[in-house]
C-alpha cells in the first residue's frame, strides 16, 4: 500500500467503507472495483482471507508498508498489554499521524509529505521521519518560517473533527502536544486488531 498512487476511492471501495474519510465516489459506487463489480458472485471468504483483508485495510489507513507493519507487531508483542491495542496505539503515535490528527494536513499522505519535506519540528528540532514514534509531552509544530504555508493555513481553517482527547493544540503558538498514549476507545478507526494479531501469529 505504501507505493499505491491511484485514487484513494478505489481502496475504499475495495474494503467497502470510507477508510480515508467521507467519500462521494463510495456513496455512488459501493461495489468493489473490478470488471464485473457488484454483479460478480464472490466466494465466501476464508478465515485467512478475512485476517489478510483486515491487515491490508490497516496498512492502507496508516500508509505503512509490510515490513514496517510487521515490525510494529513484533514490538507490540514484546510490550505489556493487549498486543492489538498496543500496536494500534503505536500506529496512532507516529509523527505523520499526529500531524494529521492535529489538523495540519487534511490527509495522512499530506502529513507525511510535510514531515519528509522538513516542515515539522518535534520538541523544537526538525524531524523528517514520518514513522518516528512520539511520547507523552512531545511537542509538534510547523517550522516558524513555514507557518504561513497556504496548505497548512487552509487545513487548520477547514479542520472540523474534534481534537483527540490525548492531543492538545494551541492556536496562538501553533503547537500541538501529545498528552498521553491513546487508549483503544480513543481511536476512531474501524480496525479489528485481533484479526491482525492472529494473521501475524500464524
Amino acid at each position: 500500500m505504501g507505493h499505491f498512487t491511484g485514487p484513494r476511492s478505489k481502496i475504499s471501495r475495495r474494503f467497502g467503507e470510507p477508510i480515508f474519510g467521507p467519500d462521494k465516489v463510495l456513496e455512488r459506487r459501493p461495489n468493489p472495483p473490478g470488471q464485473h463489480g457488484a454483479g460478480k458472485r464472490r466466494k465466501k471468504m476464508s478465515e485467512y482471507g478475512i485476517q489478510l483483508r483486515e491487515k491490508q485495510k490497516a496498512k492502507a489507513i496508516y500508509g505503512m508498508r509490510e515490513g514496517q507493519f510487521r515490525l510494529f507487531f513484533e514490538r507490540a508483542k514484546a510490550k505489556q498489554g493487549i498486543t492489538g491495542d498496543v500496536m494500534l496505539a503505536m500506529c496512532e503515535s507516529r509523527l505523520d499521524n499526529i500531524v494529521y490528527r492535529l489538523g495540519l494536513s487534511p490527509t495522512r499522505a499530506g502529513a507525511r509529505q510535510l514531515v519528509t519535506h522538513r516542515h515539522v519540528t518535534v520538541n523544537g528540532k526538525m524531524c523528517n521521519v514520518p514513522s518516528a514514534i512520539l511520547k507523552p509531552n512531545d511537542v509538534v509544530s510547523i517550522r516558524e518560517k513555514d507557518r504561513n504555508m497556504i496548505a497548512v493555513v487552509d487545513s487548520l481553517k477547514s479542520h472540523k473533527s474534534p481534537m483527540m482527547n490525548w492531543l492538545a493544540w494551541d492556536d496562538t503558538t501553533m503547537q500541538g502536544t501529545m498528552l498521553s498514549v491513546p487508549e483503544r476507545s480513543e481511536i476512531p478507526e474501524n480496525v479489528e486488531m485481533q484479526l491482525i494479531v492472529e494473521f501475524f501469529s500464524r
